[in-house]
């Protein structure tokens, strides 16, 4: 079950809600606990399972370290206890998103020595299993470091690891960050309305805008190298590179808002990545709680900053193959990580005071050239369909196409939707917000009246138009599915 799905809007999140608000309130979480295993249980019924034994594992790890922290010194079987939560982690994660993967490595290599192959069936991905493995592990290093107190109650730590308005698109919830508001939080009227507006605009993004730019995209990425021209390479990397913000965007924009709902205030994941000036400023403005989740427990860990330059460099193209390779069992999830990983070492060695000198326009172009060339990787099935396809982004002699070949991806509708993404991709709504705060009187009621009945009117569109869409189309891709 999806959030853009009408059994999620029009069946699963009404009875969630209702149910919800009619408990008391010491049965809210239990409530919210039972839901979020449901909604899990609705397409991944036998890997329900994978989750409970990740529950209680890291609930009784928790418990192991909490209770061998007595000394002020870490003692040992603290680290043994972190060791083994780690472990059990990683292997949960390993046996189900890589074990193929790996398989398929030593088999292409044991073929070459001509020794008999592993037979491994294909292990299905349990979905959001990268997203709850790493709030686990946030949780055992936690409490760890001392940072918080581990659970007593195994009902709020189920729902910190399971919470379904999170659960399969992010974003990744640290337990520090939320722990209080599992044992205590608000509800307001203000709060549920704020909630409600954000879901409505990240439906928006996904149904009208991302959605619309993924059938252009996958028309421009099905064609034959013989079809690819250069001109229609571009429109697809350029399409794909709006999509996949609007998607993914759009899922935490639903995902926060679920949140305030039920009274969670999530930190934000996106702030417009594509105004960055600097590819170290577009990750910390891309998908933030995953690169904030990998520089607290890997980068820093690691040493951070403050080691040699070559082990700096070594530890930056470490912690980015694992961005890759967080992202999908794929080589090409692995280039793409070493690519990014590759210009933030260029970066930290002197490229990013050059780039700083440089016009504003010029530091954007930069930006948005290694991020589109980047999505390619990311976007293509295999690394050599990758190279393929950029090889056609950069043949200027193969620069004919004709009306046909155009008509047979780009429609007046993607047109459009290309356009409105461009400029929605921009801080325009943050830029109107600003400036009507700073318009006198804008607390009086006629102001209000003024603002929030066009508001009103306007989300009730967005609303009604995605609706439509969703019950008109047919194409309503997860692109999470991998992670």
């Amino acid at each position: 079950m999806v959030f853009s799905s009408p059994i999620f809007l029009f069946g699963f999140l009404p009875i969630v809600l209702l149910v919800y608000f009619l408990s008391p309130k010491e049965l809210k979480n239990t409530v919210l606990l039972v839901m979020s295993l449901l909604f899990y249980a609705w397409g991944e019924l036998f890997y329900v399972g994978v989750m409970v034994v990740s529950i209680l594992s890291n609930y009784v790890i928790g418990r192991l370290i909490h209770g061998s922290l007595e000394d002020k010194e870490t003692p040992p079987r603290a680290r043994v206890f972190l060791a083994i939560g780690i472990l059990i982690n990683i292997g949960l994660l390993i046996s189900f998103k890589y074990a193929n993967f790996i398989a398929d490595n030593v088999n292409s290599l044991l073929t070459l020595l001509d020794v008999s192959t592993i037979d491994l069936n294909p292990i299905h991905l349990p979905l959001g299993i990268s997203f709850f493995t790493f709030q686990a592990l946030s949780y055992i290093v936690d409490v760890y470091r001392r940072e918080v107190h581990a659970q007593r109650s195994i009902c709020h730590l189920a729902l910190y690891i399971s919470l379904f308005s999170q659960l399969i698109s992010g974003p990744i919830l640290r337990y520090h960050d939320v722990s209080s508001q599992l044992v205590e939080r608000t509800h307001s009227l203000t709060m549920f309305s704020n909630g409600v507006q954000r879901f409505i605009m990240g439906l928006a993004k996904k149904m009208l805008i991302a959605n619309q730019l993924g059938e252009l995209t996958d028309g421009v990425f099905a064609l034959s190298e013989s079809e690819l021209t250069m001109p229609l390479a571009w429109i697809g990397s350029l399409a794909y590179t709006l999509q996949i913000y609007f998607d993914f965007s759009g899922y935490s924009d639903m995902a926060i808002g679920l949140g305030r709902m039920f009274g969670f205030r999530f930190l934000e994941n996106f702030n417009y990545p594509y105004m960055a000036k600097s590819l170290r400023e577009f990750w910390r403005r891309w998908h933030i709680s995953l690169s904030a989740w990998f520089r607290d427990y890997v980068y820093i860990p690691l040493g951070g900053s403050r080691v040699s330059t070559s082990r700096l460099y070594l530890n930056l193209l470490v912690v980015f193959v694992l961005v890759g390779v967080w992202h999908g069992a794929s080589w090409n999830f692995l280039v793409w990580g070493l690519f990014h990983g590759f210009f933030l070492a260029g970066e930290r060695m002197g490229f990013s005071s050059v780039l700083s000198r440089l016009w504003r326009p010029l530091q954007h172009v930069y930006v948005m050239l290694v991020v589109i060339v980047s999505w390619v990787f990311f976007r293509a099935e295999t690394v050599s369909r990758a190279v393929d396809y950029l090889a056609a982004m950069t043949n200027i002699s193969n620069w004919q196409t004709t009306p046909l070949q155009y008509a047979q991806v780009v429609s007046h509708e993607s047109i459009l939707v290309f356009v409105l993404g461009m400029v929605l991709s921009l801080p325009v709504y943050t830029w109107l917000k600003l400036h009507m705060n700073m318009i006198p009187g804008k607390d009086s009621p006629g102001f209000l009246l003024l603002v929030d009945i066009p508001k009103v009117i306007c989300l009730s569109g967005l609303l009604m138009l995605s609706v439509l869409k969703l019950a008109s189309s047919t194409y309503n891709p997860f692109i999470y599915f991998r992670f």
